[in-house]
């Protein structure tokens, strides 16, 4: 298996999803899976064949066989194998396929697969999010601050207010805040109450609890055991139209 990871391009170590890149970016995605079909069934069973038109995947394909060594065998042959008159650029997905988890694990460990994937996604938006933040806050050119010549801010007076000190830490943007098993949902119709709000809610893995602000109307607490849960319920309701005007929810994570 290291011997396969040494073929040219390739950097990953082998599974049976070979990742494609490099493809021509201007022919239609049904002719490019029939053509990437062609090639690659040669070397094995194809489960799965996933290219994409939008933007950030385009000129990338993934091939998923029913084994490994169908994958190895496709990567030696066909690297560097003109496609469209561009020169096919081969390696190991970095991930299993949806594919192949479900066919090793069934239904169930396919939707886990998918929430850690998209917790992980949303992860990194807020990392990212926390970056631009700090690039926006610090001047250019001006160096982190000291801790052992910057004096502390006292917390006792003006606690809440948004600090004027470029030190200070960022503050991320509601939709990119990392999950966690408790959710933020606002916009919701005056006349929703805890019993509305649980059978959408409810439905969900893990569901505990919703929780109403006393005095504040039109947002509320949905709470989960775990991340799970939290997750795939905002997934599945933020933006849903409620109430007679069909308006839709925000549901965000709630922030730490």
């Amino acid at each position: 298996m290291a011997a396969a990871v040494g073929h040219s391009g390739v950097t990953q170590p082998p599974n049976s999803t070979v990742y494609v890149r490099n493809l021509e970016e201007g022919i239609k995605i049904d002719d490019l899976k029939e053509a990437l079909t062609e090639i690659f069934s040669e070397y094995g069973n194809i489960i799965d064949l996933v290219a994409k038109k939008n933007l950030k995947a385009k000129g990338q394909a993934f091939v998923v066989f029913d084994d490994v060594e169908a994958a190895e065998r496709a990567i030696k042959e066909v690297q560097g194998f003109e496609l469209f008159s561009k020169p096919m650029l081969l390696d190991y997905a970095k991930t299993k396929s949806d594919a192949t988890v479900q066919r090793e694990g069934g239904e169930d460990e396919l939707e886990t697969h998918k929430r850690r994937r998209l917790a992980e996604k949303e992860r990194k938006q807020a990392h990212q999010a926390a970056e631009e933040q700090k690039k926006l806050k610090r001047p250019a050119g001006a160096a982190a601050p000291d801790a052992a010549t910057t004096r502390p801010m006292k917390a006792t007076r003006g606690a809440g207010l948004k600090s004027s000190n470029p030190g200070a830490g960022a503050v991320v943007p509601e939709e990119y805040l990392p999950p966690n098993k408790i959710l933020f949902v606002q916009n919701l119709p005056e006349d929703y109450d805890v019993d509305g709000l649980t059978a959408i809610f409810g439905r969900f893995e893990g569901f505990r609890e919703v929780r109403l602000v006393p005095g504040r109307k039109g947002i509320a607490f949905v709470e989960y055991e775990a991340e799970a849960g939290a997750i795939n319920a905002k997934e599945s309701t933020s933006g849903m139209g409620l109430g007679a005007e069909s308006k839709p929810i925000k549901v965000v994570y709630q922030r730490q």
